[in-house]
């Protein structure tokens, strides 16, 4: 019996890169799981189901108020409770990179709506049903780029940043409710991007790893599957970063 039996988890941006190791890795561990998404995610929910887990794909996007709290409604109407929330979706994979002053006002805008207001909409709207369960596990994503300062890259770097402070802020309200909220911490990881990957931006992130390999989605699954069971009940606030020992951390 897996850790996470009997539990519901919703992960957006699953449908895909690291969104969609989440999803696996959570259902391996009994966990029924929404697969949600602005692109389709019925793939993903198969996979689930193939390796003979419970899944749903469902469409979300989490920028928009009505949009993440259908998502909480139809995942509740379907499975009855909400668990786990991973907030993976996130403004990336269409990012322009742009000197700090050139960066355009709606790019800014743009990765601020998805990134920031997208993780604390979700988030809103899962609370209801977790208070009433009086337990819930949230889990942020952030980036490594917030180390390291990424150049050309402001927008999204602080967009991510706001993460950290944002899930701080979170864990010291919902506390009381018996809500665990935390970050996990990924670096550059070229399977999330596809074809965009840069294999020179790869081999400098490889070299300044302790662990000198490219990393993979499924290097993440570890610590979202603890952060989402019960050995991480006591753990609540905190940042962890998952990186192969970067030297920037």
């Amino acid at each position: 019996m897996g850790t996470l039996e009997g539990r519901v988890a919703i992960v957006t941006g699953a449908a895909r890169g690291i969104g969609r190791a989440y999803a696996l890795g959570l259902a391996a561990e009994g966990a029924a799981v929404v697969v949600a998404d602005l692109v389709p995610g019925d793939a993903v929910a198969g996979e689930v189901e193939e390796a003979g887990g419970i899944a749903a794909a469902m469409h979300v996007d989490v920028s928009d108020p009505a949009s993440s709290a259908r998502l909480a409604a139809d995942a509740v109407a379907r499975f009855g409770r909400i668990d786990i929330l991973v907030n993976n979706a996130a403004y990336f994979r269409y990012v322009v990179k742009h000197p700090l002053d050139e960066i355009p006002i709606a790019e800014w805008d743009r990765a601020f709506a998805v990134n920031v207001r997208g993780t604390w909409l979700t988030t809103c709207a899962v609370l209801p049903t977790m208070r009433a369960q009086g337990e819930g596990r949230v889990i942020n994503v952030s980036s490594m780029t917030v180390w390291k300062g990424t150049p050309n890259f402001a927008h999204y770097v602080a967009s991510k940043a706001a993460i950290v402070g944002l899930t701080r802020a979170m864990a010291t309200e919902l506390g009381a409710h018996n809500i665990t909220v935390n970050t996990v911490v990924p670096d550059f990881t070229p399977h999330d991007i596809e074809s965009q990957a840069d294999p020179a931006i790869d081999a400098r992130n490889v070299a300044d790893r302790v662990i000198k390999r490219t990393q993979r989605p499924e290097d993440m699954v570890g610590a979202v599957v603890f952060l989402a069971g019960p050995g991480a009940a006591f753990i609540t606030g905190q940042s962890l970063l998952v990186n192969g020992g970067s030297r920037y951390t």
